[in-house]
């Protein structure tokens, strides 16, 4: 059904980087379709109606903390197609049992003022990160490479911090709970535990992303990006089709280049027979991380945070102590429900009324769960919620869950609800998915991968796509 064409490269799924990847190749010159095998284009950035009408929540991504800071995004004409970014005047709120919250905010001093006596620290700390950003970004996003290391001194202060355990990073640099608190919640985006190394490398780069370019939405909801992008494809002559899953790619037209926005376990299923026993062996042997429980809410108003601060916040991490983050984050390893989950939670209709009726709100929170977890996880979310905003419970008209089955269902990348694209630990940080000089080859000639189990991994950011592109066109000079 899919053949009868020839183009010089087909694309297997038009989430953000399958489409950064076409638009690569395209901007090249190269004639590109992207297959989809749902009705919509998107992957993690689509946006729908998931409790009451008028009401638009993000399935997955909201907050994009890596979509300015990272480069990709930044060089394409996006706005021209209708992608408008709001920067929400706090990035994040972590609220504390006292009343009070400490926030990452665009200044790095503003931020170090909430932090109280570790003020100083925070900006010792991250001072250097936001100083060599962009050497660090070439350093630690997408194949390893050697020449930024041909600057120690500058990546130094990256590089030891962020192999560090979380959890000793932050008892060893700060003596307050407000900062510990803070920091735990960003590193828990690792989906590591904060005990286990490399587990600070997450809370270091958002935070330091957070100065460089903030943690903006996408006005109208994530949809925007990716109908941005691909609105842009098809100015570039490129061709989408969805409504079509691509079960071997026997089955494509022919092309000089296959790239595959799947994950390893998929790579095997649909182009097993093309790849060598050794490869395919390895791609077995990928590990995927724990799954998410989410939650999305139409609410009557706004959410009653007891810490002010929060109402100015576009993300909100409801986990209270460095202590109990970690404990959150370390029975997921082990298999079992949080019982009190750390929750990531973000208010975008504070700052996008485009998103719910006049005088209503949305809300969207997640947590970390053992993979394919089904345990119903709402009630201890809610509470997590409760705790820190008495009486929310009274402001919801209607609820949305979805557990890790409900996401693999929704996009089959995410395994077991990894939204990730598997575990993003020392081992599987620069060799995902296998040990390669370059990850988004194969031993296949015309067979690349291009998603987000390549480096540097999850996000709406496009740089999977991007590189694997770019591995594309170099293969063919």
């Amino acid at each position: 059904m899919l053949k009868g064409h020839s183009y010089d490269a087909v694309v297997i799924g038009a989430g953000p980087n399958g489409l950064a990847a076409a638009i690569v190749l395209a901007q090249a010159g190269w004639s590109v379709v992207v297959f989809e095998a749902q009705d919509t284009i998107g992957g993690g950035a689509r946006t729908k109606e998931l409790t009451l009408p008028g009401f638009r929540h993000d399935v997955c991504s909201t907050i994009h903390s890596l979509g300015l800071a990272y480069p990709f995004f930044r060089t394409l004409p996006l706005v021209q197609y209708g992608l408008e970014w709001i920067h929400p005047p706090t990035m994040l709120a972590h609220p504390l049992d006292d009343g009070t919250a400490p926030l990452l905010e665009r200044s790095l001093q503003a931020t170090a003022a909430t932090l109280g006596s570790d003020g100083r620290a925070y900006e010792k700390l991250m001072g250097p990160l936001v100083a060599h950003w962009d050497m660090i970004v070439r350093a630690v996003v997408g194949p390893l490479n050697l020449q930024p290391l041909l600057h120690p001194f500058a990546l130094a202060p990256f590089g030891l911090s962020a192999l560090s355990p979380a959890s000793a990073l932050l008892k060893l640099r700060f003596r307050g709970e407000r900062a510990r608190a803070m920091l735990a919640g960003m590193c828990a985006h690792s989906m590591l535990p904060l005990e286990r190394i490399t587990s600070a490398a997450a809370g270091l780069l958002l935070g330091a992303a957070g100065h460089v370019s903030g943690w903006p939405l996408a006005r109208g909801g994530s949809q925007m990006i990716v109908d941005a992008l691909a609105a842009y494809l098809r100015s570039l002559g490129g061709e989408i089709i969805t409504g079509i899953e691509v079960k071997s790619i026997d089955d494509l037209p022919s092309a000089r280049a296959i790239l595959c926005d799947i994950t390893p376990r998929q790579l095997v299923r649909i182009a097993g027979q093309h790849l060598p026993e050794g490869y395919k062996h390895s791609l077995q042997r990928f590990r995927y991380g724990p799954g998410v429980f989410k939650m999305d809410f139409a609410l009557d108003g706004t959410i009653p945070w007891r810490a002010k601060e929060c109402q100015q916040a576009g993300t909100v991490h409801l986990g209270g102590t460095l202590e109990e983050v970690a404990a959150s984050e370390r029975q997921v390893w082990q298999g079992k429900p949080p019982e009190r989950p750390y929750v990531l939670l973000t208010q975008p209709t504070l700052f996008d009324e485009t998103r719910a009726p006049a005088g209503k709100h949305i809300a969207w929170a997640y947590c970390h769960v053992p993979s394919g977890s089904t345990f119903d996880m709402a009630e201890r979310l809610e509470a997590q919620i409760e705790r820190f905003a008495p009486g929310f419970r009274e402001r919801i008209l209607a609820r949305h869950s979805m557990m890790p089955a409900d996401f693999e269902l929704y996009d089959a990348n995410y395994i077991g609800g990894d939204i990730n694209g598997g575990v993003q630990d020392l081992w599987q940080l620069f060799t995902r998915p296998v040990i390669r000089l370059n990850p988004y080859s194969t031993p296949a000639k015309q067979l690349f991968i291009c998603s987000s189990s390549t480096p540097p991994g999850g996000g709406v950011h496009g740089m999977c796509g991007y590189f694997a592109a770019q591995a594309v066109l170099h293969a063919h000079r």
